[in-house]
């Protein structure tokens, strides 16, 4: 039972940001009903995949739900929201909002089916300047932020993360934001509308890092962190491989040179003396790290690393992280057996609770597998969800068209 038990939330978004949000929630014991279209959403198809609509991304993005596919374009299908609304907690869309409108799913008609609901819409950017109506994704929101023009202030050529971590990051944003909103409505009984803009949100996280001299009125600089931006902050090259350091303070490096055997640095050079020096000499400084990574092997180099309490990890590739020691001491990774997709490797909740540890029941749900067993929960009638069937706006799996008959 984790620390969200008893809170329900109707998932509308489709993708990698939505969903993402939802599946933290549910992870953290909400109950998830994603809504999916008839067409499913689009990350299903995203290879590789054992089957045709259960590709590795979507078993990533979507555990600790249940799925039901609603045509939200008929009639039938928005009333049933609606009904399900009443019985929510929260929604959460990442349509943009002119389609909610369209669909007839607006805050008026959500807060008016339900005066508790929390409707988080994530969105592409804040919806009183001129650009609230364009669609968004992560390359071009990374792009908006600065951050191929963070590689290109740093001595490479302009490009993206190669990550979507601005449906990530928004999604980790969203879930701050909903758990504010709920906690509110502890106190005043009444919902709310929460807007999470994917532009705003993520140039606010560049930006505390790289506005730098800008800040300031009249400007210092031009912007950006020097250290974050020097061209050889990169894992350092090693006889063997790479290794990920960061000698950052003085304590670090002044015992990182100990282990050298050159106690007399950081005195001996001005440049080394303090942590101001270092990061005004930060080119030259990374440049020489880099020459010197190369005398050893890795493992040599972790080894003093470890002597000298210097942070440092090797760098992974996707299959050296399975087998990382820390990792599987915690139980990160495990195994089990997905009821349609056979035995598959997930990821553990991150975060972890004293008194209601956030184990994840359910696994990433085929489309529509569950659409009978919700509604019928949420109060609909056999012959209703058998009605819903026929009118088109709902999709059962045929051994759920057989039960909705009986």
């Amino acid at each position: 039972m984790g620390p969200l038990d008893g809170l329900r939330v109707l998932d509308l978004s489709s993708v990698l940001m939505g969903p993402y949000a939802s599946q933290i929630l549910g992870d953290y014991g909400a109950e998830v009903i994603k809504v999916e279209a008839p067409a499913g959403d689009l990350v299903r198809e995203i290879q590789p995949s054992r089957s045709a609509g259960m590709g590795a991304m979507f078993l990533n993005s979507n555990r600790s739900k249940q799925s039901i596919v609603l045509n939200l374009k008929t009639a039938e299908g928005r009333d049933a929201v609606l009904r399900m609304v009443a019985d929510c907690d929260v929604v959460l869309s990442n349509v943009r909002p002119r389609k909610m409108d369209r669909l007839g799913l607006t805050w008026e008609a959500l807060s008016a089916a339900n005066p508790r609901i929390i409707y988080a819409a994530l969105v592409g950017f804040d919806q009183q300047g001129p650009y609230a109506g364009r669609p968004a994704y992560d390359d071009l929101i990374q792009g908006g932020v600065c951050i191929p023009h963070l590689f290109e202030r740093a001595g490479q050529q302009p490009a993206y993360v190669p990550a979507a971590i601005c449906d990530r990051i928004v999604g980790m944003s969203a879930v701050n934001a909903i758990l504010a909103a709920v906690i509110e409505r502890g106190k005043s009984g009444q919902g709310q509308k929460v807007e999470v803009p994917m532009f705003e949100t993520m140039l606010s996280m560049i930006l505390a890092d790289h506005l730098g001299g800008l800040t300031f009125m009249p400007p210092l600089d031009h912007g950006g962190y020097k250290r974050h931006l020097s061209p050889d902050r990169k894992p350092y090259e090693t006889k063997d491989g790479y290794v990920c350091a960061l000698i950052y303070n003085d304590g670090h490096w002044e015992r990182f040179f100990r282990e050298l055997g050159r106690p007399d640095m950081p005195a001996a050079d001005p440049r080394y003396a303090t942590f101001a020096a270092r990061m005004e000499h930060i080119d030259e400084v990374y440049a020489e790290l880099g020459t010197l990574m190369k005398t050893r092997t890795t493992a040599e180099w972790l080894d003093l690393f470890d002597r000298a309490d210097v942070p440092a990890l090797p760098m992974h590739s996707f299959e050296s992280v399975l087998e990382d020691p820390h990792l599987r001491e915690v139980g990160f990774f495990e195994e089990v057996d997905h009821p349609t997709e056979g035995r598959i490797r997930q990821m553990a909740v991150p975060t972890s609770f004293s008194r209601t540890p956030a184990t994840p029941e359910r696994l990433a749900p085929r489309q529509g597998a569950d659409g009978a067993e919700v509604l019928s929960r949420m109060g609909f009638t056999a012959d209703e969800i058998t009605a819903l069937a026929q009118s088109g706006a709902l999709t059962l799996p045929d051994a759920q068209k057989t039960e909705g008959a009986e």
